[in-house]
């Protein structure tokens, strides 16, 4: 039996059996993850075959087990591959920025970027490691907010 890896962006709905075979391979699996080990060796079987070990990452054994998690809650699952160097339309989509005010971030030393050509090339890495740092300024204000809201009996509790 030969399997067709899916196409980008096809999604994936489990059926109610789906389910229940992820939750119990999901939960097998996630004990395996916690492990510091760069790589695995599973093993896998079709149709009661005796199967061939395949060496992976434990790094996509780990989003194997979160697409399993998400499949025993019965959740479509769709995977989506991002490059790991974007063009400054693609960094703005990921933040959900214009383009023009993704290039002020970039011209002003926020994110860094390098040009090819007359083109920004911005990694993704260093894409996400500004959104993680402004994701936590954001919720330290929110934070600040509530406090102060409710020093001040603003009805909020």
């Amino acid at each position: 039996m030969t399997l067709s890896a899916p196409r980008s962006f096809d999604i994936i709905a489990p059926t109610a059996e789906d389910s229940a075979i992820a939750q119990a391979s999901s939960q097998i699996l996630a004990s395996i993850v916690d492990s510091d080990a760069s790589h695995c060796t599973i093993r896998v079987m079709l149709d009661g075959t005796q199967g061939e070990a395949v060496t992976i990452p434990t790094s996509a054994l780990r989003l194997f087990v979160d697409i399993l998690t998400q499949m025993a809650k019965g959740n479509a699952v769709s995977i989506v591959p991002i490059k790991k160097e974007l063009t400054t339309s693609e960094a703005a989509d990921i933040l959900n920025v214009s383009r023009p005010y993704l290039v002020d971030l970039l011209e002003s030393g926020k994110i860094p970027f390098r040009k090819v050509g007359t083109r920004r090339r911005i990694l993704y890495q260093d894409l996400m490691t500004y959104k993680h740092r402004i994701d936590e300024r954001r919720r330290q204000a929110l934070a600040e907010l509530a406090a102060q809201a409710q020093e001040l009996n603003m009805g909020y509790e």
